[in-house]
């Protein structure tokens, strides 16, 4: 749901902490500069890598180039702080500020030429999460958590607060998850067939892109499975500002990865970890 708030809808992204100010300046920052090295390489048919494992990993220039960047620019401007990256994995993980870095999430969308994928880009201090950012260069969308809203900018250059949407039950929700081939045992694929059997609409694709439209108000539930910390970490921030909620499976802490459920209304929430756990 976008909420307009007349002559200036961003009047309260001025933080009361100058520094969170100064940290989301930089997060809008390292997205514009990936986002210009990532677009040259769209939809150019380039080499694609497979990084390992039974289910296709790929991994590509852009994905690599962009991580660089974003490394570059940070070492430059805050040495002091820790970096987790998908691409060249951890450094200084430990530090009181940590960067988490998904150049490319979703690069399997990226690869066949579809625009559901992003840059995610989010900042935890001692752990928790602080900051958020989710930055789609070719449609000119980008999402980011303030410090008690998220906030949405069109490709128009319009910025604008969001809310998700209510949604008391699962017979009403609208749910997506990236792919069936992210429920990889018997488990976890009858867990997610139940939930699945519930809501009025299911549909797959969209990686990170699932989650901002959550936090937008156009879908009600995501559910997924073998996530990592930095497919999630960034997102954590602008759901919850949002209003929307964001556990694993069971309800418990998502900041890990692993099985995931985002949902827009609490109270649908609550329904489809019952489900999901049962």
């Amino acid at each position: 749901m976008l909420e307009s708030k007349g002559e200036n809808p961003l009047r309260d992204t001025v933080p009361a902490n100058p520094d969170f100010d100064d940290l989301l300046a930089t997060a809008h920052a390292l997205a514009d500069q990936a986002g210009a090295v990532i677009l040259p390489h769209f939809r150019t048919g380039l080499a694609i890598d497979h990084k390992g494992g039974a289910l296709f990993d790929p991994v590509t220039a852009a994905d690599l180039a962009a991580e660089t960047a974003i490394r570059s620019a940070l070492a430059a401007t805050h040495p002091a702080h820790g970096i987790v990256g998908e691409e060249f994995g951890a450094t200084a993980p430990d530090a009181d500020y940590c960067w988490i870095i998904d150049p490319i999430d979703g690069t399997r969308a990226f690869i066949v030429g579809q625009p559901l994928w992003g840059t995610l880009i989010g900042l935890v201090r001692n752990g928790v999460p602080l900051l958020g950012l989710m930055n789609q260069p070719f449609t000119g969308e980008r999402y980011w958590s303030g410090e008690r809203q998220s906030y949405f900018r069109h490709s128009s250059g319009i910025e604008q607060t969001i809310r998700t949407r209510p949604c008391r039950t699962l017979s009403d929700a609208l749910l997506t998850a990236s792919s069936p081939d992210l429920f990889e045992s018997e488990e976890e694929q009858a867990s997610f067939a139940r939930v699945a059997s519930a809501v009025r609409l299911r549909r797959f694709g969209g990686d990170c892109y699932n989650y901002c439209l959550l936090a937008l108000g156009q879908i009600d539930l995501v559910v997924e499975a073998g996530l990592k910390d930095f497919d999630i970490l960034p997102l954590i921030p602008i759901i919850e500002r949002s209003g929307g909620v964001v556990s694993t499976w069971e309800g418990g802490d998502p900041r890990r990865g692993g099985r995931i459920l985002a949902a827009g209304d609490p109270r649908l929430h609550e329904q489809a970890v019952k489900i999901l756990t049962q």
